[in-house]
């Protein structure tokens, strides 16, 4: 293959990679509902349900841990185990920077390169207890605690505030801890 075939290629398949997958679960994302305090909003999370996702197919006990680097970056790692709560683990880790003027809302994320995507706080609890997670093409949503496994109160109530926010809960896969 000589490079004039190779470019148009290559150019293709990074656009490829960039059109985000899945179902739309809301064709209407709201704006993120209040500010984040960025301290609190560190630490570990668990996932309580997503909208299923290429790169978290077959994961299970999901896990996120954010905290501060020192370039001012947040350091984001995301455990899972892969096809069960005793699976291998599986691990990815990333960095995220602050969208100005959103007010620690919005955060731009990288696993890989140079390649960024979307990542908005759209509501949280008063304690940052709980935080509902989603980004603008509405493809990608996820629920988030603190604890492993919440009380079905608190389950009932994330699934009523994501539909509140126009998200399809029928979309949404329960993550086992």
């Amino acid at each position: 293959m000589t490079i004039k075939t190779i470019l148009p290629l290559l150019a293709a398949s990074l656009l490829a990679a960039c059109i985000p997958a899945g179902p739309v679960g809301n064709a209407s994302v709201p704006e993120p509902a209040k500010s984040v305090e960025l301290e609190r909003y560190l630490g570990r999370w668990f996932e309580l349900g997503r909208y299923e996702n290429r790169f978290e197919r077959n994961c299970e006990a999901v896990t996120a841990d954010y905290s501060l680097r020192d370039d001012g970056m947040v350091r984001v790692v995301n455990t899972c185990r892969e096809g069960g709560v005793d699976g291998k683990k599986k691990v990815a880790e990333g960095r995220a920077k602050v969208v100005p003027e959103s007010g620690n809302t919005k955060l731009k994320v990288s696993f890989f390169g140079p390649f960024y995507g979307e990542y908005w706080v759209l509501d949280h609890g008063p304690d940052y207890a709980w935080s509902i997670v989603g980004e603008p093409s509405g493809r990608y949503l996820w629920i988030l605690t603190r604890t492993a496994k919440p009380s079905e109160q608190i389950r009932k109530m994330l699934k009523a505030k994501v539909q509140s926010l126009g998200y399809n809960v029928g979309m949404l896969r329960w993550t086992q801890h």
